[in-house]
């Protein structure tokens, strides 16, 4: 009889350690997002925040049966706003470096995002070379290295522009010493420097380059040289971050993720707002 007791316990243990989990997760989150990073983040004319992170916050949250508030919060504060106390995770592009990791965790990624270069399509840069081709800052460091020294050369004399705080800054100083460099607060800023001309080439996320050359007649914007992931750029994906002792909340964020990556949802949401699949497959 103690025998079959003790073993009755062993088999319900992990229904309670699940219940406990469930127990550890708060009943409303708040989100902070950009609100200035289309197509991932948007502000609407009535003020009501929209894009695919906004779509893909409330997918999530139906998953873990959390109510969400989300909120707008202006880059260069985000993560300081998180470790204060503001709001419980950011949905806001952004990817996963070593610098950031120091100060957040990190869910598994979400949807996979390099950098790349945008520049107006009568410009001598459309031609910058190694078009289309994708380097990794970690492990190809020879071929990276010479594909930089390569539009190092060709970039001589024009300006380029980055947001501010964002992994494109730090890339653009790092590898374009030399170069001058123009920074915004905010991504919309940088699309309509690039637009009018006083800059000559934007460095960012290639898939919020999308909202802009929408924006604008065809072939007035086009994409030109190669694309960066790894190194100071981060893994090349986009992750939600949170506080590091908040561990049941981010493994309830993983299991989300991993939830509507399976049924096809995350991939809708990347096709309806990026025109491409951009989704982590499972």
């Amino acid at each position: 009889m103690i025998k079959r007791c003790i073993l009755m316990a062993l088999a319900i243990a992990p229904l309670f350690i699940g219940v406990a989990h469930a127990d550890n997760l708060p009943k409303e989150i708040t989100v902070a997002t950009e609100g200035a990073y289309p197509p991932w983040n948007i502000t609407n004319a009535d003020g009501s925040l929209g894009g695919y992170e906004i779509e893909l916050t409330q997918a999530l949250c139906e998953r873990m049966k959390i109510k969400c508030s989300i909120v707008a919060q202006e880059w260069n504060g985000i993560i300081p706003g998180l470790n204060v106390g503001k709001y419980d995770a950011i949905i806001a592009s952004m990817g996963v470096t070593e610098e950031r990791k120091k100060v957040v965790a990190f869910s598994k990624p979400y949807a996979q995002a390099p950098n790349g270069f945008l520049t107006s399509g009568d410009s001598s840069l459309k031609d910058m070379p190694d078009a289309g081709v994708s380097f990794n800052l970690a492990d190809s460091l020879t071929e990276s290295a010479a594909a930089i020294e390569a539009l190092k050369a060709k970039l001589q004399g024009k300006i380029i522009g980055v947001q501010t705080g964002t992994t494109a800054a730090t890339f653009v100083a790092e590898a374009f010493k030399g170069v001058e460099v123009r920074e915004y607060p905010s991504f919309e800023q940088l699309g309509l420097e690039l637009t009018a001309g006083r800059i000559d080439v934007a460095v960012a996320n290639v898939t919020a380059f999308k909202a802009v050359i929408d924006a604008n007649p065809a072939g007035s914007l086009v994409f030109a040289g190669p694309t960066f992931a790894g190194g100071v750029l981060g893994l090349g994906t986009t992750n939600v971050a949170l506080r590091p002792a908040d561990e049941a909340l981010r493994a309830a964020f993983d299991d989300a993720i991993t939830a509507i990556n399976k049924d096809g949802t995350n991939k809708a949401l990347t096709e309806k707002w990026f025109g491409v699949d951009i989704s982590i497959a499972e």
